[in-house]
């Protein structure tokens, strides 16, 4: 069993060279505002959610992205109103949004 049922991680890499990255997208104050939200949901903690930050993940193309393990399943994103309904659809209630996978 996992010490997280769901671990997301939120790509926030940020390209000196003016390639497209998911930073572009506002990437680090969605991350800021999802922390929030799972924990004020009290979703948070040991058997539950963690919300971390990531490197690059190599898709910028599809930018922005996060996934969710341990079911490995990839988003993109608009805005933080697509985030929130990762969250209660895939964190809370287990069912994958599936017009943001990729």
């Amino acid at each position: 069993m996992s010490y997280y049922k769901h671990h997301l991680f939120f790509c926030l890499n940020e390209r000196e060279d003016g390639a497209a990255c998911c930073s572009d997208h506002d990437a680090s104050a969605v991350f800021d505002a999802t922390k929030r939200k799972v924990k004020a949901m009290n979703l948070n903690g040991k058997g539950k959610v963690r919300v971390n930050r990531a490197g690059c993940l190599d898709r910028c193309a599809e930018g922005p992205v996060l996934v969710v393990y341990p079911e490995a399943v990839w988003y993109t994103y608009v805005d933080q109103e697509d985030v929130d309904e990762i969250i209660e659809s895939h964190l809370k209630n287990d069912k994958v949004v599936e017009r943001l996978k990729i």
